[in-house]
């Protein structure tokens, strides 16, 4: 018999700080590393900062440094050193082989995590991709034993050495498993245009991870997807039909949340998931107005739309977990500076100010008609009541007067009734 289910790992964090940083704001980057750390499976079993004005090229660390974490590593019985940074293949290459001990980055850490939480097909395809990219150019590390399978007198010839092997193999498997994302991709885009045909305005939850989306989700659609007090709960996306107070229905979705220094190849691999952005007529960002480093977690969001070319789409903001803030003079600091609507997801409380925010964030998705429509176009008379907002009603000779609220996309199909 084998023991599969050990003791976990105990890891060493690591984090530089630069001249422009200050030590709050290396220790806020800190503990966020502790809290992947431990959403991984791991135990934090102590922490390092050396200040610099640069990083080792070598290293990451400086000579003295890498001694001290030697000696701590030592004493707390660690098994792996997790950087805050990312390094080069080089470098957790030489401060492996000076610690003695396995070296990571938080890239992989986080790949780590995503690999753990991935629970459909389709979230599995996302994240092997981003470990394979992540992965291939960091085999000479990994296959430095192996460098020639053969040499010397007798050997000597045509081959292939075991690290082109790996090589080739990881790139036919990334090609691979790209093809097969581009079918995920075909299938999303049919459900996208599916829901344009329907005309229903689509909401789409965004915000740093643990902020609360799925939880909101849950409250407002009456869902009842997993939530938890962890990082990256929520990978694959999900979408539920809300209905605001005036009755109008929406689509609300959600997406993975979002984090400091995320990987590339995680936003690389997840682009099928994140083009469920483009289509949204409203992003709504959820943020943790609890959470001490709040508006640099909004900062934070605010960049990677930039940088996915979200930028400038309408965008409403929902301050999320006020039952959990202490000081009210801080909410109403970060409602003035952020021009959020505080909510709590958790009780309920200011979702009704936040859906008559939506309200209006949505009237421009919709149009307001008057229609007169004969008795015999039954299914023009059901389009109105099944997917508008119906404002009045007469019934006359012939045919029906109506005052209805639709969305834009499905007026095409009512214009020949207007009046």
């Amino acid at each position: 018999m084998i023991e599969t289910n050990g003791s976990p790992e105990r890891a060493l964090l690591v984090v530089r700080r630069s001249p422009k940083q200050t030590r709050w704001e290396v220790q806020e980057s800190l503990d966020e590393l502790a809290r992947l750390t431990e959403s991984a499976g791991a135990v934090v079993a102590g922490s390092l900062t050396q200040d610099g004005p640069s990083r080792s090229p070598r290293l990451y660390l400086g000579k003295g440094k890498v001694e001290e974490l030697r000696t701590l590593g030592r004493d707390r019985r660690a098994d792996v050193v997790i950087a805050d940074d990312n390094l080069s293949p080089a470098q957790e290459r030489d401060l492996s082989k000076a610690l003695g001990l396995k070296v990571i980055d938080r890239r992989a850490l986080i790949l780590d995590i995503f690999a753990q939480r991935a629970r459909t097909s389709e979230g599995k395809l996302q994240v092997e991709l981003a470990q394979l990219s992540y992965l291939l150019p960091r085999l000479v590390r990994r296959w430095s034993h192996l460098e020639r399978l053969g040499g010397g007198i007798g050997t000597r010839g045509p081959g292939e050495t075991q690290l082109e092997s790996d090589r080739r193999i990881i790139r036919r498997r990334i090609l691979q498993i790209q093809g097969e994302l581009q079918g995920v991709q075909r299938h999303r885009r049919l459900l996208r245009d599916q829901r344009r045909a329907s005309g229903w305005p689509v909401v789409a939850l965004v915000g740093y991870t643990n902020a609360g989306k799925t939880t909101l989700l849950n409250r407002l659609a009456g869902s009842e997807f997993r939530v938890a007090d962890q990082l990256f709960v929520t990978l694959d996306p999900a979408a539920r039909l809300v209905a605001l107070p005036n009755r109008q229905p929406f689509i609300l979705t959600d997406t993975v949340g979002f984090i400091r220094k995320l990987p590339p190849e995680l936003i690389a691999a997840f682009r099928a998931t994140l083009e469920e952005l483009d289509d949204a007529n409203v992003l709504l960002h959820v943020l943790d107005a609890s959470h001490q480093r709040a508006v640099q977690q909004m900062r934070a969001v605010e960049q990677l739309l930039s940088d996915l070319d979200l930028g400038d789409r309408p965008l409403l903001m929902a301050l999320n977990k006020i039952d959990r803030v202490e000081e009210r003079r801080d909410l109403e600091r970060l409602a003035e500076e952020s021009g959020g609507i505080p909510v709590s997801a958790h009780t309920g409380e200011g979702l009704p100010e936040l859906l008559a925010a939506l309200e209006g964030a949505l009237r421009p998705q919709v149009g307001h008609v008057t229609l007169r429509i004969p008795y015999a176009d039954g299914p023009a008379l059901a389009l109105c009541y099944r997917r508008g907002r119906v404002l009045r009603r007469e019934d006359g000779e012939g045919g029906v007067l109506l005052d209805v609220a639709l969305p834009r996309p499905l007026l095409g199909q009512v214009a020949a009734y207007r009046v």
